[in-house]
């Protein structure tokens, strides 16, 4: 069987929609030794195709990082087919809160570098010494000591639609840029209780190690990140920490976790906390959107494309040859480029 997809996006979204069964989105992690990332990401694409299974999957010499989606006919298989490899038996599996069953519709598995982008030469930092898990239970017990730091280890769009009471935010785009920004943050706070969390738990573990790795004591990372403390609190019924929406990496681009709108349209300033693409094909950045801008701009970012997207497909494609993207708005703190 072939190894990738050789189906059209616009095939497979039609063919997602007219399935008649349900599916799971759940993630996963695991930093683990992996000798042949090649060799391993073919069988684990093999095994998982067979299986209906959609999704973006990492593999690297450190481990694997996997956000899928599995009919829930096929859960269990799943499951055994993973817990039948070593280093992923009995895994934590991190079941997403607000799931329509749409979150992907094409299996990708990429061999890459590292399963997280870290920006980490030093040869002597080593995952194995990381930080202490902590549960749903132990999380809000230490969020109500004076002498616990939360820090939130996700990106700034991530972080602005939705965090816990009192988190702080390492102001920077990239995680690779958040490790060293954090330690210099909280480098007067080394004799405090420090909590990282991020969206499942695979960034916070390793900015846990980085930190022991720089001399602090005291750190914590919440297990299975938002996903499993938000599962773990309903469950429990515990009080939710976490106000407003958890944004995820896949179609659905978010999950909501309290009522609460923390964020703004990025375009006309009203509460809301939807994020989107430009609809311009020359630019497709992530922004906020409220309902009435959407109807106002036709689903564009701005008036410039707004323009651009009406035009004829031939037309716009001549436009986008040689343009720069990100003209108006980006993922990052910037706002808007004037």
């Amino acid at each position: 069987m072939a190894l990738h997809n050789r189906v059209s996006a616009a095939e497979l979204k039609v063919r997602l929609a007219n399935e008649t069964f349900k599916r799971v989105t759940v993630s996963f992690y695991q930093y683990a030794k992996i000798p042949d990332p090649k060799a391993f990401r073919d069988q684990l694409y093999e095994s998982l195709f067979q299986l209906g299974t959609f999704g973006r999957i990492y593999v690297a010499h450190e481990g694997i990082n996997a956000q899928v989606s599995v009919p829930e006919h096929h859960f269990e298989a799943f499951k055994q087919q993973l817990y039948a490899i070593d280093f992923l038996s009995g895994i934590r599996l991190n079941i997403a809160v607000d799931d329509d069953g749409k979150s992907f519709f094409v299996l990708k598995i990429k061999v890459r570098e590292k399963i997280v982008a870290d920006g980490i030469t030093d040869p002597t930092f080593d995952m194995a010494n990381r930080g202490r898990y902590v549960d749903a239970v132990t999380f809000n017990k230490l969020t109500e000591d004076p002498d616990t730091v939360i820090v939130d280890m996700r990106n700034h769009y991530e972080y602005e639609v939705g965090h816990f009471e009192g988190a702080i935010e390492v102001p920077s785009d990239t995680f690779r840029d958040q490790l060293p920004m954090a330690v210099d943050m909280l480098a007067d706070q080394k004799d405090k209780n420090i909590i990282m969390y991020c969206t499942g738990g695979i960034r916070c573990e390793k900015a846990s190690a980085y930190m022991l790795h720089n001399g602090f004591k005291n750190v914590f990372h919440l297990e299975g990140g938002i996903i499993e403390y938000t599962n773990k609190a309903r469950q429990q019924g515990l009080p939710i920490k976490f106000k407003g929406k958890n944004f995820v990496f896949d179609d659905r681009l978010g999950e909501r976790i309290s009522d609460d709108i923390i964020s703004h349209c990025h375009q006309c300033g009203e509460p809301c906390d939807s994020h989107t693409n430009c609809l311009n094909d020359g630019c497709h950045l992530l922004f906020i959107q409220c309902e009435s801008c959407a109807k106002k701009y036709d689903g564009c970012c701005s008036e410039a494309c707004q323009t651009t997207h009406a035009l004829p497909p031939e037309q716009q494609a001549e436009l986008r040859k040689g343009v720069e993207k990100g003209l108006m708005f980006n993922k990052s703190r910037r706002r808007k480029i004037e």
